[in-house]
């Protein structure tokens, strides 16, 4: 359930990113209201959001917080990752060193819930 709460988690930032490619403001430079409401990757991104939350509500009824909340940093991990792939954003070295350290971290956490 936590795995596809980072699913839906990353598929919002991505959904949220491509939305910044419609035009939302008019002429005036003020935000037009109906360009706004036929964003449809904006409110996609926003129902992912939603599903995201809905899940880590469930899955934190029979799961630890102390536990769960750092899996759900993988999903920094995953945008990262795909960040550089679809949107060809820059990889550098501390990108790389910090997505290593959220990996080790959330194996650190996984390793020493696997010792009780």
């Amino acid at each position: 359930m936590v795995f596809l709460c980072t699913v839906f988690g990353v598929a919002a930032q991505f959904l949220i990113k491509s939305s910044t490619s419609h035009a939302m403001f008019n002429a005036s430079g003020g935000l037009s209201l109906v360009a706004l409401l036929t964003n449809y990757p904006l409110w996609a991104g926003l129902a992912c959001y939603g599903a995201s939350t809905v899940l880590l509500i469930l899955a934190l009824r029979d799961g630890e917080l102390s536990l769960l909340y750092p899996v759900i940093s993988l999903t920094y991990v995953w945008v990262v990752a795909l960040s550089a792939l679809v949107f060809h954003e820059s990889l550098n070295t501390g990108k790389i060193a910090g997505v290593a350290l959220i990996c080790c971290g959330v194996a650190l956490l996984g390793m020493e819930q696997n010792k009780r």
